[in-house]
């Protein structure tokens, strides 16, 4: 669908320039690579994997956009924090390092200690400041909209993006109350497009596997949202140009002890899918670069 796009917005735009006597100008601009990454507690681990792959392939990522954990890997990677102190991070990482217990009616816990945790890791605490554009991703329980954040500071919208409901309390964030992006934005497809990609890599990961028994109450809830999500994935897929699929369904939400095998997984995934994304990508960089200059 993107190449098409792409196709067609060029037809459009040459018809226009024809139609009004314009010049098409060479810009020498390579398509804009964008990356969306999803949810999955410590799960979302493996999403280092697949930005190492992707780097280790040469294929540069223009913009980012994450919900839930994928927001912290994206809020991360776009304030240039090092693939493999992200790693020592991860592995280090503990509920209580971003969790506290505090029982309401409106959750469990709450995940005020995020902020910290990423200022702990990053040198940046504000959008502006990230060295690529960055989006994250967030519900709005009021709408139940999809929020996507772009500026001001990281860590209020980090933590409504990963507040988890039935888990963490809500997030009251700029007036809204807002909870886990993954309800209206499971992998933030349409925020990296708004942030300008042309091309878009969507990393998709799957929750424990159909027929195992949950252990526990998160294991019961994201069970339940995982069900509801396997029908409602067609539009977020549609729109990307390659989705990568880790095998990271036999992991455990709180599995960040097995960090080396989760970031394994996402190489492995991202690897497998280099071919496909050099194929799709193909046609993009043949096209001329070009826009129309009207008199």
């Amino acid at each position: 669908m993107g190449v098409a796009k792409n196709w067609l917005l060029q037809l459009v735009d040459g018809l226009r320039g024809f139609t009004r006597g314009g010049k098409r100008v060479d810009t020498g601009r390579r398509p804009r690579i964008g990356l969306a990454l999803g949810g999955g507690f410590a799960r979302g681990i493996a999403h280092i994997g697949v930005l190492k792959a992707l780097v280790d392939a040469k294929i540069q990522i223009d913009c980012i956009a994450g919900t839930s954990v994928g927001a912290l890997i994206a809020a991360a990677y776009a304030t240039g924090v090092p693939l493999d102190k992200m790693q020592r991070r991860a592995a280090a990482t503990r509920f209580a390092d971003f969790g506290k217990w505090r029982l309401s009616r409106m959750g469990f816990a709450s995940n005020e200690r995020l902020e910290r945790y990423l200022y702990q890791i990053s040198l940046f605490t504000r959008f502006e400041q990230s060295k690529i554009p960055l989006s994250i991703a967030a519900t709005d329980l009021g709408s139940g909209e999809a929020v996507y954040f772009t500026e001001g500071e990281i860590g209020p919208a980090l933590r409504a993006s990963c507040a988890y409901p039935g888990l963490f309390l809500p997030v009251e964030h700029q007036g809204r109350i807002l909870v886990d992006g993954f309800l209206a934005a499971p992998v933030p497809v349409d925020a990296v497009k708004r942030l300008g990609a042309d091309f878009v890599i969507a990393v998709w990961l799957e929750s424990a596997g159909r027929g195992e028994k949950p252990e526990n109450v998160v294991e019961v809830i994201s069970r339940s949202f995982s069900i509801m999500q396997r029908n409602a994935n067609d539009n977020w897929r549609r729109k990307a140009d390659v989705v990568i699929l880790p095998d990271v369904v036999h992991f455990a939400w709180d599995d960040f002890q097995q960090t080396p095998q989760l970031i394994d997984a996402g190489e492995a995934a991202t690897r497998s899918a280099i071919p496909q994304i050099r194929a799709a990508l193909a046609p993009l960089e043949r096209l001329p670069a070009t826009r129309t200059v009207y008199p």
